[in-house]
């Protein structure tokens, strides 16, 4: 069997990590791919990441099934495409993915249908937002409309803050919403043929310093851990969240398929839709599959329920000097070889033989242990053995989790 991933980040790699230990034993392409893509199977080249060019990519290798990563293709159409020339894709549709392309449809939607969310204000322009940024107290997140590769939200802490961040985003449809308190969980399930399938629970860290401070990133590092939630907790979140999203966009014309990732806040009235993404996690993919101890292509095929290792999973991100603003690239990455655990590559190159930075969130060193404390603590001393010039890390990925054992 054939499988071609779309994409080239460590979400990409980390699929490509489990779909090559599969019972099946397909043969992998990753488009474009990474260094760390090769190690488990093959790179396609790519002139660009259109649709199209993805198509013509699963032509080339005649590949069985599409796994699509990032949100940008499919927001762009990939699986409308791919579907109207009957190749099999994992993915929502256009109109589907609009759940994560537009926060405005989002809120729309979760509004429409009932489903748990921050009270918000929808806004067409900036000037528009400027005049309502103290109705919901401070203090307050602003959103912009679109994607932003997971740094498109500011949290402002008064009204100076808020005027200025208002400033600094695009003029587009903006959002105001409540700030709400809590402790924030990744919720990731797979859709196929109207069934949600739950995956096992885990956590971001969103801000690029220690103490979820300073501005947001893509993701600094995640930790997958069977005690983030309860049994109770997820069957609420399936039954109150889940459940009606999927029936919801089937009642509004846009069936649901592929995975669908909930950015929740866990707030003493229960839980509460801070996002949705259209596809996994990045990384929450990373220490998700490390975790996983079943066939990930068995589930993407048949819907087979996941069966997870007990031990907990910690995944940290290097991330490149600069980094979420104006990145420096080419600094060469060193201790590789050296690491004794799993580090999917996100941001890299090689170059004359070396490998080298390319993106701003460059590695996911990821490891587990039999408590979360030695999962922490493996990761790290992995992390300890690579270094490039620049490198930027969180030293306290996992640790909220530890008060939970």
């Amino acid at each position: 069997m054939k499988v071609l991933i779309l994409g080239s980040g460590g979400r990409e790699h980390a699929i490509a990590w489990k779909l090559s230990q599969s019972s099946d034993r397909p043969t992998i392409h990753t488009a474009p791919g990474n260094p760390g893509t090769l190690i488990d199977g093959r790179n396609l080249p790519l002139p660009d990441l259109s649709p199209a060019t993805f198509l013509a990519a699963a032509e080339i290798v005649q590949a069985d099934l599409t796994v699509v990563g990032p949100e940008a293709p499919l927001v762009a159409g990939v699986v409308d495409l791919f579907q109207s020339h009957r190749r099999a894709i994992i993915g929502p549709t256009a109109a589907a993915a609009r759940i994560e392309g537009s926060k405005v449809f989002c809120k729309s939607f979760l509004d429409r249908h009932n489903i748990p969310t921050a009270r918000a204000g929808k806004y067409a322009s900036r000037q528009e937002a400027a005049l309502h940024l103290s109705f919901l107290g401070f203090p307050i997140v602003l959103k912009t409309d679109g994607l932003a590769a997971g740094k498109g939200v500011i949290i402002a802490a008064n009204l100076n803050e808020a005027t200025a961040a208002l400033d600094s985003l695009p003029e587009a449809p903006l959002l105001l919403e409540e700030f709400l308190t809590g402790e924030e969980v990744s919720f990731i399930v797979y859709v196929q043929n109207g069934k949600a399938i739950p995956l096992e629970a885990t956590q971001d860290h969103k801000t690029i310093f220690d103490g979820d401070t300073g501005p947001n990133t893509g993701g600094m590092g995640a930790y997958c851990d069977g005690r983030i939630l309860t049994a109770q907790q997820t069957s609420v979140i399936m039954d109150t969240i889940i459940e009606p999203t999927v029936s919801g966009m089937s009642t509004d014309g846009a069936p649901y398929s592929g995975f669908l990732y909930a950015g929740l806040m866990m707030t003493s009235d229960g839980p509460k839709v801070l996002e949705y993404n259209a596809r996994l996690g990045d990384p929450e993919t990373q220490a998700l599959l490390h975790r996983m101890d079943s066939d990930l292509l068995a589930t993407l095929l048949d819907g087979a329920t996941p069966v997870w290792k007990p031990a907990p999973s910690v995944c940290v991100v290097l991330a490149a000097h600069g980094y979420p603003g104006a990145i420096r690239t080419g600094d060469v990455i060193t201790g590789l070889d050296h690491a004794s655990c799993q580090v999917f590559h996100a941001g890299t190159v090689l170059r004359d033989g070396a490998v080298a930075t390319s993106g701003g969130r460059v590695l996911g060193v990821t490891h587990s242990g039999p408590g979360l404390q030695q999962a922490i603590d493996n990761a790290y001393r992995e992390v300890a053995k690579i270094n490039f010039a620049g490198m930027q890390k969180r030293m306290d990925i996992g640790a909220k989790g530890l008060k939970r054992w």
